[in-house]
């Protein structure tokens, strides 16, 4: 048996985003991707992904924002203009959005 100490484990692959629907500044759709990105290599449970990415975006952005995340699921919400989007990340649906 090889030991390796002090050997990190090879990054994951970032996953290609589609956007499927948005209202939100391109610059705020690429933070939301790449908030997403980071919280899908850190976490594989969906609960904790989507905590992640709210939590993220509460303290930069300010509350309140909602994260689903899942593989399965329908939406009808309401938000703030210019602070919705909907996309998939591999296969993977992530839908975040503000309310007042």
């Amino acid at each position: 048996m090889t030991e390796h100490k002090g050997e990190t484990p090879a990054p994951r692959e970032k996953l290609e985003a589609q956007i499927k629907s948005a209202d939100m500044t391109d610059d705020m759709q690429q933070e939301s991707i790449e908030v997403a990105q980071d919280a899908m290599a850190k976490f594989t449970i969906e609960k904790d992904i989507a905590q992640h990415i709210k939590r993220t975006f509460d303290e930069r952005k300010g509350p309140t924002w909602h994260c689903i995340v899942g593989r399965n699921f329908g939406s009808f919400v309401t938000h703030e203009t210019k602070h919705f989007i909907y996309f998939y990340l591999g296969h993977c649906a992530i839908l975040l959005f503000k309310t007042q």
